[in-house]
């Protein structure tokens, strides 16, 4: 049947690993687990609830009866008190003591905390895979020669390689965010309807204690280990709105490394891999349209903007809570995550396999060579007792007409002839020529790559190991 609507995330963008985070299968699967540690943590307190009630409810707590829970939904209008009813359907013996003393936050806001915290590392693993790709890319051309620009005007030189590690550098800096979230990110707890916990302390007979301690339990049952000081009904919507702002930084990352390449692309230096029987476009069969990195930009921009819902949300919650924030938090929060995953599933494709043109990079650098050249022919020339304002004044008016026959005339740069040519110099042609070698100009740039990946990027890659497995992705610098 394909008579219905289905989001592009989920049918041609995002992974399987991430589309069953955020799928109903663990949702509720969740839920359920969520159930068994407040029973559990009840019964450890005192309260009349038996190992056999939990047994039972372990048992069920994979098996979703979606018919029932949808026809339960109809009747009560209220999607946690059908998934009671489901459930307690499987549990018999358990169902008096399902969800006892909590709100409907307690599964809802709980899962949401787990889900995004599972979709973070999901998220670092990709992260470390790129840094790893443009790792191999970075050292491999870390002495390339190539045209730096600023303004998009052909600058000093920089290399292949260290514009490489400004890409990576970023994506750090996502990652270290990313680490932080996930550090502190905490669970709801049992706070109950609005906060006070008022249920749970009629529960245990007014000791508060036992409410603290169950607090706890259920967050280090549930992988936690720390919960929100103080809340409402919910936990606070600004945890949402960092972590869309940590997504959205990501986004940014990528959309600045896919417009480079796009760059690049149209410049024929570097291009993203094409494959041997694909189209670049249906009525000119000679194109190799940059697909990849163009969509990485379009799934960019949705982030970035998607990033202003939780923001949003979070500055309109009154008082304890609201209600406005469930439909737009369920679409913004999963959505930003299932394409900043397809995102860097792109990325890591784009990154593992970058071509690179080096004659049409060296045929670039020799076109504004001469120019960039002239600094250290003028060096040369007063070294040998020129006039260095004198000779400042003829090379701008040198580059000015070798600049007028490239753009008014479309011939070849002819400015270091020109400066041959001039006896102010007392430099021959071979003189001048030798200062048209492109490594002279790169500074510390291999050096700068070597640093870089020594000192911040192979860290982060002795940290996650396990993102590398089986990837070929290791390096070592």
């Amino acid at each position: 049947m394909k008579d219905t609507y289905e989001s592009p995330l989920a049918s041609r963008y995002a992974s399987r690993e991430m589309l069953y985070i955020f799928s109903p299968d663990k949702k509720f699967t969740t839920w359920r687990r969520l159930w068994i540690a407040l029973a559990r943590a009840e019964m450890e307190l005192g309260l009349p609830i038996t190992q056999g009630q939990i047994d039972e409810m372990e048992r069920e707590k994979d098996h979703i009866n979606y018919d029932l829970a949808q026809q339960k939904e109809k009747e009560l209008r209220h999607d946690v008190m059908a998934h009671i009813h489901a459930y307690g359907a499987l549990c018999p013996s358990a169902m008096p003591i399902i969800h006892l003393g909590a709100t409907s936050c307690y599964v809802g806001d709980n899962t949401d905390i787990i889900l995004m915290r599972e979709g973070m590392a999901l998220l670092r693993d990709k992260l470390v895979r790129i840094l790893a790709a443009l790792g191999k890319f970075a050292d491999q051309y870390k002495a390339l020669p190539t045209l730096g620009y600023t303004h998009y005007q052909a600058a000093q030189m920089v290399t292949v390689g260290k514009r490489a590690t400004l890409w990576m550098n970023e994506l750090l800096m996502d990652l270290e965010e990313l680490e932080y979230r996930m550090d502190h990110l905490k669970m709801l707890g049992c706070k109950g309807t609005t906060g006070t916990q008022a249920s749970f302390l009629e529960l245990f007979g007014g000791d508060e204690s036992k409410v603290r301690q169950l607090d706890q339990k259920i967050a280090a049952e549930m992988g936690f280990d720390q919960v929100q000081p103080v809340s409402g009904q919910t936990y606070t919507r600004k945890v949402d709105a960092a972590i869309l702002a940590t997504l959205s930084g990501i986004a940014q990352s990528a959309h600045k490394f896919a417009t480079d390449l796009r760059l690049l692309c149209h410049m024929k230096e570097i291009e993203e891999p094409f494959e041997k029987h694909q189209v670049g476009s249906s009525a000119m069969p000679y194109k190799r349209n940059p697909m990849r990195s163009e969509r990485i930009c379009a799934l960019a921009r949705y982030v970035i903007a998607d990033a202003m819902n939780p923001a949003m949300t979070s500055s309109l919650q009154w008082f304890e809570r609201t209600l406005d924030d469930s439909a737009n938090k369920r679409i913004a929060v999963s959505e930003a995550f299932l394409a900043v995953d397809a995102i860097l599933n792109l990325y890591e494709n784009v990154a593992s396999n970058l071509v690179v043109h080096e004659k049409v990079i060296e045929k670039h650098i020799m076109e504004e060579l001469p120019f960039m050249a002239t600094e250290n022919i003028l060096m040369d020339a007063v070294k040998r007792g020129g006039d260095r304002q004198a000779l400042h004044e003829r090379i701008r008016t040198h580059s000015l007409a070798a600049g007028s026959r490239v753009k008014d005339e479309g011939k070849d740069n002819d400015l270091l002839e020109r400066i041959a040519a001039d006896p102010a110099f007392g430099l021959s042609k071979e003189e001048v020529l030798r200062h048209l070698n492109p490594a002279d100009y790169i500074g510390c740039c291999p050096h700068q790559v070597e640093r870089f990946l020594a000192e911040y990027v192979q860290p982060v890659l002795d940290r996650y190991p396990h993102a590398l497995e089986g990837t070929g992705a290791e390096i070592k610098v």
